[in-house]
């Protein structure tokens, strides 16, 4: 039996899917709202290829009305998706340890102009720019698995100022545009708020956020491990044994004239030892040899090294008065003539002493996101949306998310298809999904 067959019959059997509905969606006030969502769960469950409303229904009841009561409830009735992606991090939780809270991102292109939140960005996975939208999920990362639980839509400031626009596309009041550092530490701060677990490490991929520096700031500041992928150009000082420090800033240093001062001090005195996060990374000054389990196509392990150096990052010290954090800085190099220097993602963590065995299996937790985010656009929607509303997308998504979470961990061959070695890869109709970086080090 393949799995789409196996979740057909999960499906179909009923109990167990409607247990599963009643416990996400249990707090829609109306009992029609609870049927359209488990219609739509079993749509996303069952329908082969594309999941546009129409064919969701159509492939759970022969009812001629379906299609619109389906479509009205996705995008005009007004339920709260928070506490469906509360409770579906609960039974996740319930059910699986957690290794990490990964953070992917992820581009759904567009073609018309009136999608909330739609614009025109340099993709670098395209390698042109793209009409679309963007936006960030939070991915649970188990064993073999990664499970999505929580997303923000990147809203830009047209789309933000312009009341039209926020009328047409159903935007509350209450959101505003935030830039997508802001995104990411929103989701970090959801999951912490809600989780019934201990924390887990973060994992994010910053390669290509602009004040990177200040959120692994406040990362640290909230008391959070992490292991991020940085731009290579971060700015970057060597840290460790014979390197000068710079003196412990007072408590006053928290007040914001007393901080700029001391910025602009600190700058001057360190622009001198400052490097770019990407040379150290190839020259680094610890190596690591490890066995790739697998390098591209090639299923068979390959010898490579980690560069590794201690670091500290000027603008990332502000977000925690007082305190000189020291970072990993590591990369990967390959061997052989071509390759003479790290040919990867650059990552930093605050987990200095840990092994780095023990950094590389979550360095894989981002590949595994990445495999994912295109499992989801193959096989569960993520690119099908139609809608406009902004209430609508995260209806869909909220509801993607469950349907996954229900296929994952209750069919286990679907749990390979999902985990994909952990390699990061392209949905197969194209979709421009990344979690992102992970394989680098797989």
């Amino acid at each position: 039996m393949t799995a789409h067959m196996r979740t057909r019959a999960l499906a179909a059997g009923g109990t167990a899917l409607d247990e599963f509905t009643e416990r996400l969606f249990g707090h829609l006030p109306r009992a029609d709202q609870r049927r359209w969502a488990r219609v739509y769960l079993q749509g996303l469950l069952t329908t082969p290829g594309k999941k546009s409303v129409r064919r969701l229904a159509a492939s759970v009841t022969a009812s001629p009305t379906a299609s619109q009561s389906l479509q009205q409830f996705i995008n005009a009735s007004p339920w709260e998706w928070d506490p469906a992606r509360a409770e579906l991090l609960r039974w996740v939780e319930e059910r699986h340890p957690v290794h990490a809270w990964t953070v992917g991102q992820v581009c759904f292109p567009k073609r018309g102009e009136h999608s909330v939140g739609v614009h025109r960005r340099f993709d670098p996975a395209a390698g042109r720019i793209v009409n679309c939208q963007f936006g960030f999920g939070l991915f649970l990362s188990l064993d073999g698995l990664s499970v999505p639980v929580d997303w923000r839509l990147v809203l830009p400031d047209s789309w933000s100022v312009d009341p039209a626009l926020r009328r047409r596309a159903r935007i509350s009041p209450a959101v505003a545009h935030q830039t997508p550092e802001s995104l990411v530490l929103e989701l970090v701060d959801s999951i912490a708020a809600r989780t019934s677990s201990v924390r887990a490490p973060v994992v994010a991929d910053l390669s290509r956020l602009g004040a990177a520096a200040a959120l692994i700031g406040m990362l640290g500041r909230r008391g959070h491990d992490f292991l991020v992928s940085v731009p290579p150009a971060l700015a970057v000082c060597a840290a460790g044994p014979g390197r000068r420090s710079e003196p412990a800033r007072p408590a006053a240093y928290a007040t914001a004239a007393y901080a700029t001062a001391a910025h602009a001090t600190a700058a001057h005195a360190t622009a001198a030892h400052a490097t770019s996060a990407g040379d150290l990374a190839r020259r680094g000054n610890t190596s690591h040899p490890y066995a790739a389990p697998f390098t591209g196509r090639a299923a068979r392990p390959q010898p490579l090294r980690i560069q590794s150096a201690l670091v500290r990052v000027p603008g990332a010290d502000l977000a925690v008065p007082g305190a000189q954090q020291t970072y990993r800085l590591f990369g990967e190099r390959r061997p052989g003539p071509g390759a003479p220097g790290a040919s990867g993602a650059v990552w930093l963590t605050n987990m200095s002493r840990h092994r780095m065995d023990d950094l590389l299996r979550l360095v894989r937790q981002s590949g595994r996101a990445a495999a994912t985010l295109g499992a989801l656009a193959d096989d569960f929607g993520l690119l099908d949306f139609e809608g406009r509303s902004f209430p609508g997308w995260h209806h869909h998504m909220t509801l993607m998310s469950a349907a996954y979470a229900y296929r994952g961990l209750f069919s286990s061959g679907y749990r390979q298809v999902a985990c994909n070695n952990g390699l990061p890869r392209r949905g197969r109709r194209g979709a421009e999904v990344r979690g992102r970086g992970g394989g680098d080090l797989e």
